[in-house]
């Protein structure tokens, strides 16, 4: 059994069996200057994006991180099993990947950003597989949902390329398709078992390898 299914199965064993997932304001009008009435604009709503950068537990935290992010959830997408579990996907046969969908706020980080820094925290240059989490269950993607998203993805990709600073992209980049949330338990896993969390992040090699890849951040 690998060191992440481990501690998943000892999270289980403390936590227990739980079921998881998954206007326009104006100011008052003036009633003695009524063309001095101007509109408030309306906060922009706030949007998704797809990720998925090997262990859901690592790319939650490390978005979570930026700020402009709302919320991130874990998840599973990409795959054909409809609400599929941790245990089906971990095992390879959904033909999911460990996901995130990142919640943020437009006006203050864009989806180019969140793009960019992305890469910065996975290894695109490896092909079904993200640090010591093997299979393409942990496959690193970015799932665009809609034409301007995907303009930003590919363009991202060919620019990363042009800069050599990295000689491939094994990176799945593809429509989004159904995200299911994954259970409870592995909702903001960082924060619930920080023990058991950096154990496996430091023992994965992932800081390590993203920092010999690109560097300080």
């Amino acid at each position: 059994m690998s060191a992440r299914r481990l501690l998943t199965a000892l999270s289980l064993l403390v936590l227990g069996t739980t079921a998881g997932a998954a206007g326009t304001a104006t100011e008052p009008t003036p009633t003695h200057r009524p063309d001095t009435m101007m509109a408030v604009p309306s906060p922009a709503a706030p949007q998704t994006a797809i990720f998925a950068g090997g262990c859901f537990w690592c790319i939650e935290a490390d978005f979570e991180k930026l700020p402009g992010v709302i919320a991130v959830e874990s998840g599973y997408t990409a795959g054909q099993t409809v609400n599929p579990t941790y245990e089906q996907v971990s095992a390879g046969g959904t033909g999911h990947t460990e996901a995130v969908r990142v919640r943020y706020d437009p006006q203050k980080v864009s989806y180019s950003q969140l793009v960019e820094y992305f890469w910065r925290h996975i290894d695109p240059t490896v092909k079904d597989r993200q640090f010591c989490d093997v299979g393409s269950q942990y496959r690193s993607g970015i799932y665009w949902q809609n034409d301007a998203e995907r303009k930003v993805v590919e363009s991202s990709r060919d620019a990363l390329l042009k800069s050599g600073k990295i000689a491939r992209i094994e990176t799945e980049l593809q429509p989004a398709s159904t995200f299911y949330l994954a259970e409870e338990y592995h909702q903001d896993y960082y924060k619930k078992n920080p023990v058991r969390y950096a154990y496996y992040r430091s023992g994965c090699g992932r800081d390590i390898r993203v920092q010999n890849l690109w560097g300080s951040r």
